[in-house]
């Protein structure tokens, strides 16, 4: 259901380099993955053993792990003799560990399964016979935990402790909220900081050369967000390791809470290279789950895709993404460039709606149905939807749902506003003058930062003499943080918030929320009637709710433009 560049993405992403392919670490990929054959014999060593207190499964092919009885919690992970698992006291676990649990094992021929049952939440944990992976599923019924995730707990020292998602308690400064650290040079770090989009990658982790952890993920079709979110994917400092599978989680969430059977979702070593990409496909088309007997597990026969023939109206500048949701799933596919083409596998039987994004920005909305062990094929959708296509007197940054074109954009995915590395997020900027004006514009405005960013242009006197509309579009809001334009000595009303995540977002790597436009019918009596004078367009946030420094009424932009 996802097409997945690893080159192109790891070229065009430093962090990536880092945090996805391991600094182009040497060594082989995982060894096949697919299952075995019918009557294949077991690995040496395969099976399980209840030491009293906890399940021991043995894959055969050099992994060993144990599951708690009384928690379900995952305490052990013994890799060719090396002990991964557990810091702080804590093991790896869904949520922050469920406590008294149902705990449960059966072995399938080749397959065991250990599952756990906590009140309506159900968790399962498999391993395959010679294979150096955990297979995981969560299943929620509902909202008796206000999260969903995994976090795996890793040992510290094993692997480096590096990138933007590290950080040395021992030595590192808190700069807000107990999970943003400042280091002596003035970079900073947090967990937050994936600067990742969850249809970006399959898997995050950690190698050391000669060993590799990492988390593979699931589809998300039960997770919240859609394709453009950005969570929690990993972090390290020098007490240990966390690998994520991020569900549901409240920061800069923009969807309800889906419920139901998600996975598998997985951890898997190697002995120093990335994950086989056979293991993406484990998502929603594997045989060998449909026989064990998982409540809410739906193999492929009971799935269908979604193929489209194009897109008409395409911008060849940008890359097009399909997505569909409803309030039981969510899927999401890639375009192709040029033609538009799509195609979706691997869909639970539903109505969903469709919704075409333009980078992140929806320029086309239908919905569709999809029937179990059929396609839906669908004809050319034209995007009807685009702001770009409006001819504009002027246009700072482009319609696209992000800030990427803004001054800071590219950073603060993975870093505070306050990191030294930040350019001033003061400055105006001149229109006409030449450069690159949208590189010299801040992507974010802040109440009590850069509060008052002006924009000088000119107009010809035909110009002046008519009205115009002032548009700004933003990608989301922090503390209702919404702008109030002033042209010259004319300013507009106070404009209504829009529904944005009611968290941080702008300092914790994330400018993703609900893209919305602001318009504003500017008079004609508020421009300069002399063609040799600039227009000065001064742009506040107002909020009723107040904060201090970076934590203060902002938002994020997309694009600013005057239409004709």
């Amino acid at each position: 259901m996802r097409s997945y560049d690893d080159t192109t993405a790891t070229a065009q992403h430093p962090l990536r380099r880092r945090t996805l392919l391991g600094a182009a670490v040497a060594g082989t990929a995982l060894a096949a993955t697919a299952g075995l054959a019918p009557g294949t014999a077991a690995a040496a060593g395969f099976g399980w053993s209840d030491d009293g207190t906890q399940y021991v499964v043995d894959t055969g092919a050099g992994l060993v792990f144990k599951v708690s009885k009384s928690t379900g919690d995952l305490t052990s992970l013994v890799h060719k003799g090396t002990e991964y698992e557990g810091y702080g006291g804590k093991h790896s676990h869904v949520e922050s560990g469920l406590g008294a649990s149902t705990v449960t094992l059966a072995q399938t021929g080749s397959t065991i399964l250990v599952t756990v049952v906590h009140g309506t939440l159900r968790h399962y944990l498999a391993a395959r016979s010679g294979l150096n992976n955990v297979y995981l599923w969560t299943d929620k019924a509902d909202t008796s935990f206000t999260a969903t995730r995994f976090i795996a707990r890793l040992k510290p020292g094993i692997f480096p402790n590096e990138g933007p998602d590290s950080w040395v308690e021992g030595t590192d400064t808190v700069i807000e909220a107990g999970d943003v650290w400042q280091r002596a040079d003035g970079h900073t770090r947090s967990k937050h900081y994936s600067g990742v989009r969850v249809m970006d990658y399959d898997h995050i982790g950690y190698t050391n050369g000669s060993a590799g952890l990492w988390m593979v993920r699931s589809n998300h079709e039960k997770a919240s967000g859609g394709p453009f979110y950005r969570s929690l994917l990993r972090h390290s400092n020098e007490l240990g390791v966390g690998l994520y599978e991020i569900l549901h989680y409240n920061q800069s969430q923009t969807e309800a809470m889906r419920f139901g059977l998600q996975g598998p979702y997985l951890l898997a070593f190697t002995d120093g290279g990335t994950p086989d990409p056979a293991l993406f496909a484990a998502n929603h088309n594997t045989s060998w789950v449909d026989g064990l007997g998982i409540p809410g597990w739906v193999g492929a026969a009971g799935r269908g895709r979604v193929a489209g023939v194009g897109l008409a109206g395409m911008d060849a500048d940008h890359a097009y993404t399909v997505g569909f949701a409803n309030a039981d799933a969510q899927y999401w596919t890639r375009a192709t460039a040029g033609t538009g083409a799509f195609s979706c596998r691997g869909m639970l039987p539903g109505t969903y709606t469709l919704t075409v994004y333009k980078g992140e920005l929806a320029v086309h909305t239908g919905t569709v149905t999809v029937s179990a062990g059929a396609a839906t094929a669908l004809h050319t959708l034209t995007l009807a939807n685009d702001p770009s296509t409006a001819p504009a007197i002027w246009r700072i940054g482009d319609w696209d749902g992000t800030p990427g074109a803004f001054k800071n954009a590219a950073l603060m995915t993975y870093a505070h506003p306050a990191d030294v590395r930040a350019a001033s997020w003061t400055g105006n900027v001149v229109l006409g003058g030449g450069g690159d004006v949208a590189a010299s514009f801040p992507c974010y405005l802040w109440k009590e930062v850069n509060d008052g960013v002006l924009v000088y242009f000119k107009l010809t006197a035909a110009q002046a003499a008519a009205a115009h509309t002032l548009r700004i579009g933003v990608t989301t809001a922090f503390l209702n943080g919404r702008p109030q334009v002033t042209v010259n000595d004319w300013v507009s009303a106070i404009p209504s918030p829009p529904t944005q995540p009611s968290t941080r977002s702008l300092t914790n790597g994330s400018y993703r929320g609900n893209n919305h436009t602001f318009t504003y019918v500017v008079p004609a009596s508020a421009w300069k009637t002399d063609p040799s004078q600039y227009n000065v367009l001064r742009l506040n946030v107002v909020s009723g709710s107040t904060g201090t420094g970076f934590l203060s009424a902002g938002t994020a932009f997309d694009c600013v433009d005057l239409l004709p």
